[in-house]
């Protein structure tokens, strides 16, 4: 896998996940209550015995850099690094990056190394497990210009994605960014052949994941080309026209988690019976941040069907279907319910506590009695005793000073705080 780089695209200010992005690049953002949306492509990567790591963004990178440089460290005699490359200034180029395709274009000097014959291209706010050796094992098996990965779909998931069309040898001969019902695309549906080989039943389309593979001397053709500034949009629609690009299908759980309704949904899914993702696969695991952290002190509580991250301290409480991150602290009385708490940066000491009671200030977590329901809580939160946070699938879009509802869902702003008894 020497000759092979990984690139993940940080993306930009993470619009679509505002407000936790609002302090933290996209990839930093917490995820399953101990880990971040960066280690998911990082991890796969790793597993799949790939080293050489870049991770482009331009926006809030500092804890991303932080979080890489604690998480992912390779021994003095591998050749293997993690990597933030950030927008900066050049000769070539004094802007921030205007697409996927025009951020790796403005670190090509990075990737243009000794022995490089590929690039990989992965998303960063993504949640699956690939082994890329598959990938690129298809890739060199159809000798490929581009292998593009795709995920089965039916038609009408169709409407969210940028569908590939392919011939009977699995190379992409059409592309068609989000068709609306409205629109036949019969013509893009998967040949009889391939739907009976891949066992893809109703699901006859293909759908791109996002997840590339470039020869890097074709990348570099194609980015020569300033007017190619995204890969979906420009690169992938001009290359099947005269290149041989193939197709990769991964017929396994993958999630989009850039809104912040699929966020939610895909942390929430994590609770259920039989989730569809696992962190932990003892040949795959996910890797991240080493803490060390004691494990979570539960007194006279009740939890079900809730993930518990380190370090926690919940106290007489009940939590339903919940995540639990780092440090949380849930006092007595206080009642959690299909809710993500991203935790704390720190503890604070039972005399600092006190010391706050006295001076009429909260301490930091979810106070005695509150109910919180629907709810992202993002870190360093103060939540006073009875307070209401409740979020409703029918609650449309509003905004207060430490909050916002999205998608029917209360976000509390990192460092928040709710005053005794607020309902929100």
């Amino acid at each position: 896998m020497s000759g092979t780089i990984t690139v993940v695209l940080g993306g930009g200010r993470g619009t679509r996940l505002f407000p936790l992005t609002e302090v933290r690049a996209k990839p930093a953002v917490p995820l399953g209550g101990k880990y971040r949306l960066i280690d998911i492509p990082i991890s796969n990567a790793i597993n799949s015995g790939l080293r050489q790591i870049f991770v482009l963004t331009q926006f809030n990178s500092a804890s991303l850099n932080s979080h890489i440089s604690n998480a992912f460290r390779f021994d003095h005699f591998s050749a293997g690094f993690v990597e933030v490359l950030a927008a900066e200034q050049t000769d070539e180029s004094g802007d921030w990056y205007q697409g996927t395709a025009d951020a790796v274009r403005q670190q090509m000097m990075q990737l243009d190394r000794l022995g490089v014959e590929n690039v990989l291209i992965l998303s960063g706010d993504h949640l699956y497990r690939m082994d890329y050796r598959q990938l690129l094992a298809r890739h060199e098996e159809a000798s490929a210009d581009i292998t593009v990965s795709a995920i089965p779909v039916t038609r009408k998931q169709c409407e969210g994605f940028g569908v590939v069309g392919c011939d009977l040898d699995g190379m992409i001969t059409q592309f068609k960014e989000k068709p609306p019902m409205s629109e036949d695309v019969s013509h893009l549906q998967l040949p009889k052949t391939l739907q009976q080989l891949w066992n893809v039943g109703e699901r006859t389309y293909l759908a791109s994941m996002g997840v590339y593979v470039f020869r890097l001397s074709i990348l570099q053709e194609l980015l020569s080309d300033p007017g190619n500034v995204d890969f979906g949009k420009h690169i992938l629609p001009k290359a099947i026209n005269n290149l041989g690009v193939a197709v990769h299908c991964f017929d396994d759980y993958w999630q989009d988690i850039g809104t912040i309704g699929a966020f939610y949904d895909a942390n929430i899914a994590l609770c259920g019976d039989d989730p569809p993702f696992r962190f932990y696969d003892v040949d795959a695991p996910i890797y991240t941040r080493p803490r060390y952290l004691p494990p979570s002190f539960v007194r006279n509580a009740q939890i079900e069907q809730s993930l518990v991250a380190d370090g926690c301290v919940i106290l007489g409480a009940k939590v339903t279907g919940s995540i639990v991150g780092l440090r949380s602290r849930i006092m007595p009385g206080a009642t959690v319910t299909d809710s993500i708490l991203m935790g704390n940066d720190w503890y604070e000491t039972a005399e600092r506590r006190a010391e706050m009671a006295a001076e009429g200030q909260l301490a930091i977590g979810v106070g005695e009695g509150a109910s919180i329901k629907r709810a992202i809580l993002d870190k360093n939160v103060r939540i006073g005793p009875g307070a209401i946070i409740h979020g409703d699938v029918n609650r449309p879009d509003e905004e207060g000073a430490d909050w916002l509802v999205r998608d029917g869902i209360v976000i509390l702003r990192k460092g928040a705080v709710i005053p005794a008894g607020t309902v929100i």
